[in-house]
């Protein structure tokens, strides 16, 4: 009988919600789809015998499964996200590749979608597992469906193996991460963990506790439209203004050109003509100074320009996202250690790396509860050739189940 004997199914029953989040709406959740699968994880964690089941006023929902030991240890948490990214999540139809040879995966031969290795030369890390892809016509949902099932099926084990001792362990599984807002109403008080955990990283040992300085520049730029033909001298076009806008950025400090620790300002989003405009850029960086420099570079940039003009043409909205949960963390690195053990103790070799983006844990770190990000395993994400590995998954829930032992005793 395999270990984790309902993860697979699980997980393939999972992705098919479609649980897209949506930036342009203004309710919580951003989609209903997402309030739909909370009430269905609900019912699952009640029926599996967890403690204090609960959806919030802000989608989270919550279980606890509480400590079978006499000796009062550290409460532990572990978070996953229920939306997928901004990519077709409608119809998802997971394909399974048993003994993975290596090569090419045809995803879709009526619409000749192929899985290149040339293309993702990580597929040979997969050689002889089993690979969960999609269609070639959606996204898979790994992210971060993968960090949902492995969360419930560490709980579901430990549940049923009570010789394995244990603290109170919370789990919540929040919506829309990948628009940047499930996290700002997280209720750390509510959740009353000591330290957690987001199951939200990429391949097999990754451990993250920094991530990028976050923000958005949005450009709005007043034009004046008067006809061609008679426009000398009283024409601003704002299209063009735009453009000037986007010339003035550094060419080299872009995500096509950078890695590491190194920042970028990524152009986002353009819609222009004569009268109007808007360009919305995100700047990122994992060092303070360097994030506030940049936030700097774009006010300047606006005062150069409306200074060309003589005039207010351009209005600039800038707007904090997330910050470097690095900052807090560091002050905690016990959280870390304790994850970093626990993949030692099962053969995994931790990948301890900044991550170039954010997760819930970068917002949940800056509201007192330090929050490292674990990896869940899926590959590609937010597209078409997404994929993961089942015995990735698996070893990412026996990370949860190791970390649960080590705190229990210390």
């Amino acid at each position: 009988m395999e270990k984790y004997s309902t993860l697979k199914e699980r997980f393939l029953r999972y992705v098919k919600f479609n649980t897209r989040s949506d930036e342009k709406s203004e309710t919580i959740p951003s989609t209903p789809s997402q309030m739909e699968f909370a009430k269905m994880l609900k019912k699952e964690l009640e029926d599996l015998g967890l403690s204090n089941v609960f959806i919030n006023k802000a989608c989270f929902v919550n279980a606890t499964l509480p400590s079978n030991m006499d000796k009062k240890v550290a409460t532990i948490g572990f978070i996953a996200h229920m939306d997928t990214a901004d990519f077709n999540a409608e119809g998802i139809n997971p394909q399974i590749i048993e003994n993975y040879d290596g090569n090419d995966i045809v995803l879709n031969k009526e619409q000749n979608i192929v899985l290149k290795v040339e293309e993702f030369p990580n597929l040979k890390n997969y050689i002889s597992k089993t690979l969960i892809t999609t269609d070639g016509t959606t996204l898979l949902g790994s992210d971060d469906k993968s960090g949902i099932v492995e969360i419930i099926e560490a709980v579901k084990y430990l549940k049923e193996h009570p010789e394995i001792k244990h603290g109170d362990i919370k789990m919540a599984f929040g919506p829309d991460e990948e628009i940047g807002r499930g996290a700002d109403y997280f209720d750390v008080k509510e959740f009353a963990a000591d330290y957690a955990y987001t199951m939200d990283g990429g391949p097999v040992g990754e451990l993250e506790y920094e991530s990028f300085n976050a923000a958005q520049a949005t450009f709005k730029i007043k034009g004046v439209s008067v006809h061609p033909g008679t426009a000398k001298g009283k024409m601003i076009n704002a299209g063009l203004i735009a453009s000037e806008i986007i010339q003035m950025f550094p060419k080299d400090e872009v995500p096509e050109k950078t890695e590491g620790y190194e920042g970028f300002y990524y152009l986002v989003e353009t819609n222009t003509s004569c009268e109007s405009g808007e360009v919305v850029y995100i700047l990122r960086d994992h060092d303070k100074a360097k994030f506030l420099a940049k936030k700097e570079f774009v006010k300047e940039l606006v005062k150069k320009v409306n200074e060309k003009y003589g005039k207010e043409v351009v209005e600039l909205e800038l707007k904090d996202e997330y910050y470097n949960m690095g900052e807090i963390i560091k002050d905690h690195m016990y959280v870390v250690d304790i994850a970093k053990q626990a993949m030692e103790n099962l053969g995994i070799k931790p990948l301890i790396k900044a991550i170039r983006g954010g997760t819930d844990g970068s917002k949940i770190s800056f509201m007192g509860l330090p929050t490292p990000n674990i990896f869940a395993g899926g590959e590609n994400f937010h597209g078409k050739y997404e994929f993961v590995a089942l015995e990735s998954m698996e070893k990412a829930t026996d990370v949860i189940v190791e970390i649960a032992k080590l705190n229990a005793e210390r």
